[in-house]
């Protein structure tokens, strides 16, 4: 067999393991990916290539904006060192996806890793490698023994009284994880994150404001401007997404469609006031934005109660403005799309730190607990669409505790 039908034969195998298994997404990748290699040898492959030609993402894809072809190459390398270390350790050929390229490198067990296709070994030096690799491969054991052991009497010494070990084997993503986010980690596509960037004029270096159409008419819009907590939201969730192995795409409020809102599920970041696709598309009922229209107050955001409780506040309002903020207020909201099928998750608060105390309301294990607690649920069928305010406490620019202060199940 020629190395190039080896080398096919190999990927093959990869794409029909059970650690592949059912990562679609990842096998496409790795077949394209190892066309390139064979077909263009020590050619770049370019990061917007991977995103336009596999993923079919379209023209306008962003890499400093959408991280799906990062995400998704370190899942796929993540993916080839468990293969090798479990169904594969004794495969002839070794596929590797080096860190910082998306060129495959391919070479042979024996040999040591080239970044292009394998070559053979001289003559007479079979014997010298195999005792310079046992020699390593001793030397690599005996590190990872002594690492392990140092770890576990660390974790021995330093785990509080009453608390058990883990069991061998147990999930290390949190029960609430798999509950909350199943329907939006097991679809065909990767789920959209949309983070709001508001209209801007001015500079950067000279200052900014919002974009007041009756003032400013038209003038040249800055449109590429988010919130430190829409920043730290998106980091959030690709570290929930991570831990589930999956994916998420990003991208900003003012370059998203309403094509895309027809055909994926979506995670809005952001309240309508900035995020201004939430303005065209199926949003929250029961608890809604909108800037106070007079008063002292006027201008500011808040969250009106449309059918209050008997106990409940008609309005939501963070601290005044001019006075360091110590509250704010979120949704977090579960509803369907324009497509049934199709579902949206809406993180909003009234400020970005309250838009940031949202997402980490789902994204952390205590807070997700409470509200799948409230909502009843304790299954991913049984999650059903809802509304609910949080109330946010933020000491020095950061969310500190957040919790339920209205909640409502909604008809589906």
């Amino acid at each position: 067999m020629s190395d190039r039908a080896q080398f096919q034969a190999q990927i093959e195998k990869l794409v029909s393991s059970h650690t592949l298994h059912g990562s679609e997404s990842l096998c496409k990748l790795l077949r394209y990916l190892a066309r390139q290699a064979l077909e263009h040898p020590g050619v770049a492959v370019k990061e917007y290539q991977i995103a336009t030609e596999v993923f079919g993402r379209q023209s306008d894809f962003d890499p400093q904006v959408d991280s799906m072809v990062r995400v998704q190459a370190g899942r796929l390398r993540s993916k080839l060192a468990e293969y090798y270390s479990t169904e594969g350790t004794s495969d002839p050929v070794v596929v590797e996806l080096p860190k910082g390229s998306y060129v495959i490198a391919f070479h042979s067990r024996q040999a040591h890793p080239q970044n292009n296709l394998a070559e053979p070994r001289a003559e007479g030096t079979s014997e010298r490698a195999a005792s310079g690799a046992w020699r390593n491969t001793s030397i690599a054991l005996a590190l990872l023994l002594l690492a392990s052991l140092s770890a576990t009497t660390y974790l021995y010494l330093n785990r509080k009284a009453g608390d058990a070990p883990p069991s061998v084997g147990s999930d290390p993503v949190p029960v609430q994880f798999r509950i909350f986010w199943k329907g939006f980690s097991t679809g065909t596509e990767e789920p959209w994150v949309i983070f709001s960037n508001a209209a801007f004029v001015g500079r950067p270096d000279i200052g900014m404001r919002y974009y007041d159409k009756a003032r400013d008419g038209n003038a040249p819009i800055l449109d590429h401007y988010t919130g430190v907590g829409e920043v730290l939201a998106v980091h959030n969730l690709d570290n929930v997404f991570n831990q589930l192995h999956q994916s998420l795409r990003v991208k900003r409020g003012s370059l998203f469609s309403l094509d895309d809102a027809k055909n994926n599920d979506l995670i809005f970041i952001g309240s309508p006031s900035e995020n201004l696709t939430l303005l065209e598309i199926p949003s929250t009922q029961d608890f809604v934005f909108r800037r106070v229209p007079s008063g002292p107050r006027a201008g500011n955001m808040e969250i009106i109660n449309v059918h209050p409780d008997e106990k409940e506040p008609r309005e939501f309002l963070a601290s005044p403005s001019g006075v360091p903020l110590v509250e704010d207020y979120a949704v977090v909201a579960f509803v369907h799309g324009i497509n049934p099928e199709h579902s949206e998750l809406i993180l909003a608060g009234t400020t970005t730190i309250g838009t940031q105390a949202a997402v980490e309301f789902v994204t952390r294990e205590n807070y997700l607990a409470d509200l799948l607690k409230r909502l009843g649920v304790t299954k991913p069928s049984e999650l059903k669409p809802f509304e609910a305010v949080i109330r946010v406490k933020v000491a020095r620019g950061v969310p500190v505790e957040s919790s339920i202060v209205a909640l409502r199940k909604l008809k589906s």
